[in-house]
């Protein structure tokens, strides 16, 4: 069950990814990335509300929210630190680069979470492990060598160094994820971690979107930025129970949700038009191919 549960919410973070391209084309990234914060505890705050004023209505049911003390949620603000880095990262970089050389950069982050997990953990790779490291990493410089094309330059573009951190801020939180799901409700992170990132967006809002407004990218609405709330929610619900199963396995979980790169990039490919391709298609199938190898690495 688990394994779908995974499987469904690479499909709806492939939807998010292209929703959130959308947005932010010629748009001013931060407001963009509050609204998202905003609409997405606004989806949760109905459960949060009910769990508490009125708790026989949820009780039983996977939407019912615990009511919990400072020790649970001094975890959960932890965790609405690192999501926000990454995605302030990874929205500033999908602004400025096309979907189809985020989408497989974005896709190596299993790669990460089983390096993580070796040095946290003192885990071990086996032989099928490392064939899928290394090929995430050569597809990575074929990559480079496609944004080229392209005149990206990953050395020097600082957009690419954005998506890095992104990625690697996503590892992160996946393995605090695994963590956090050993002990805590799903609904209880997901709900109280989307609330705790508004409050955190406010003053990033304020201090450093809000003074240059006038000189920098204006803010536009959009109804995708809603869009981008709704599938996110839907994708990171999907993706929390799946790893509260307890022989769920963050390495495969991690693996399947980058197959969501497949649909952003056939986005990328029939409605953004973006260009070169074939070569990124080739980095694209290295990539799932590495996955299959992690997959089977933990066979």
């Amino acid at each position: 069950m688990w394994l779908l549960l995974a499987f469904l919410s690479a499909t709806l973070l492939g939807f998010y990814d292209v929703f959130k391209k959308k947005s932010l084309k010629d748009n001013a990234v931060l407001p963009v990335l509050f609204l998202n914060t905003f609409f997405s505890s606004l989806i949760f705050l109905p459960f949060i509300l009910l769990s508490v004023f009125q708790p026989a209505v949820l009780e039983g049911t996977v939407f019912n929210v615990p009511v919990a003390g400072w020790e649970q949620h001094k975890y959960i603000i932890i965790k609405s630190f690192i999501v926000l880095s990454s995605w302030i990262f990874g929205y500033f970089g999908m602004k400025h680069l096309p979907i189809t050389i985020v989408g497989p950069i974005n896709a190596t982050r299993p790669v990460m979470v089983l390096v993580g997990a070796m040095l946290v953990f003192g885990e071990r790779l086996n032989l099928y492990q490392w064939i899928g490291v290394m090929l995430a990493i050569v597809s990575f410089f074929m990559l480079s060598r496609s944004g080229k094309k392209e005149g990206i330059d990953f050395k020097h573009n600082r957009w690419i160094f954005f998506i890095v951190l992104a990625a690697i801020t996503g590892a992160i939180s996946g393995l605090y994820d695994k963590y956090l799901m050993k002990s805590l409700n799903p609904m209880l992170v997901q709900s109280w971690y989307n609330v705790y990132q508004v409050f955190i967006m406010c003053p990033i809002l304020l201090l450093l979107w809000w003074p240059k407004r006038k000189s920098t990218t204006a803010f536009r609405w959009d109804w995708t930025i809603i869009l981008i709330s709704v599938f996110l929610s839907s994708a990171d619900f999907a993706y929390f129970y799946a790893l509260s199963y307890e022989d769920s396995m963050i390495s495969i979980v991690s693996m399947v949700r980058r197959g969501s790169v497949i649909v952003s990039f056939v986005f990328g490919a029939l409605f953004f038009r973006e260009k070169n391709l074939k070569s990124k298609a080739i980095d694209l199938i290295l990539v799932l191919i590495g996955m299959i190898f992690l997959y089977l690495g933990t066979k």
